[in-house]
């Protein structure tokens, strides 16, 4: 690596079975003690360039290294050096919170004169001291997804894959683990992490967004909300939000109309022409309204946008093949 202080470094990283490109040409770095977010739809690649990363599948082209090792031609140092947890529980269930600290110690090959001062951290850290001796299947999902996360970095590694990793957890236990992930960060450690929760990408200092193989945005939140969202939304709130919804489609100046919760975000081109025309269109159909109003977009809102651009940018080519 050229900058000591990169930890994930990839260029024209591809993956090819067959015929079919799962990962097409994929660059990107991630800094010491950056909170990386990776997401996408699922089969977009995600899962594909992780394994690549982690050392556990050979890429078909371009270059990359990981914790400072080449992710072609030393894979086993790759793994020795990253912490990985999945969405999926890998823990032992039928082991007590102690017991599955010490057995990834082993795994880990944590020497024994570090082993007790490891396992005593990661029971802190996961906030489980007092739990050390409870069977692993009685913890709620939120504890046992704090103890994976111990285990996980038991040896200290530089950097670490959370792959969905609050997957199934509660708002609360999500908010805390995230609070874990923040401290990592803060003390150098590297943090790539998936996640399907679109509030959860607002979290991480950046995020890139891979669709169908291919990286179609790279950047902080805040910025990927300034430069790469063209449309403009539009915030609908109202009693009756389905009814609203059918209102809305059918106005030529709505793009696209979702539901949020108890309102619309609907995209147009430009809201203050919009607003108008769509607050019209509810008072005649008496559809109340409580607020409409322009609102910065989501991300959620800036991947849909996003996916929806390369969308359209695909159908005059695909026309062309047939």
């Amino acid at each position: 690596m050229n900058d000591a202080n990169l930890t994930v470094e990839v260029r024209d990283l591809e993956k090819r079975f067959g015929s079919f490109v799962a990962v097409n040409r994929i660059s990107l770095e991630v800094s010491r003690g950056e909170v990386f977010g990776f997401l996408g739809p699922n089969g977009a690649g995600k899962s594909t360039t992780i394994r690549m990363l982690c050392g556990i599948l050979a890429p078909s082209g371009g270059s990359g290294s990981v914790a400072g090792f080449d992710i072609r031609t030393q894979q086993e140092k790759i793994k020795a050096n990253i912490g990985y947890m999945s969405q999926k529980f890998s823990l032992y269930e039928d082991l007590t919170v102690e017991e599955n600290i010490n057995f990834y110690s082993g795994i880990y090959g944590i020497p024994d004169a570090k082993k007790e001062e490891r396992k005593e951290w990661a029971l802190e850290m996961a906030g489980l001291r007092e739990h050390r001796g409870t069977q692993t299947r009685d913890l709620s999902a939120g504890w046992r997804q704090r103890l994976s996360l111990g285990c996980a970095i038991l040896h200290e590694p530089p950097v670490i894959f959370l792959d969905e990793p609050t997957s199934g957890v509660d708002p609360i236990s999500r908010r805390q683990f995230w609070d874990l992930i923040y401290t990592l960060a803060g003390r150098g450690v590297t943090v790539f992490v998936t996640t399907h929760y679109m509030d959860e990408a607002e979290y991480c200092d950046r995020i890139a967004l891979i669709y169908r193989g291919e990286l179609i945005a790279l950047g902080a939140p805040a910025e990927l909300k300034a430069q790469s969202m063209r449309d403009q939304i539009v915030e609908v709130v109202g009693d009756r939000p389905q009814e609203a919804m059918r209102v809305c489609e059918a106005v030529p100046e709505a793009k696209e109309v979702a539901l949020f919760g108890r309102g619309l975000h609907i995209v147009v081109n430009d809201a203050e022409l919009a607003i108008p025309v769509l607050t019209t269109a509810l008072q005649t159909a008496r559809c109340p309204i409580e607020r409409i109003e322009r609102i910065p977009p989501s991300m959620e809102d800036v991947f849909v946008s996003l996916i929806e651009v390369r969308d359209r940018a695909e159908r005059p080519q695909a026309e062309v093949r047939r």
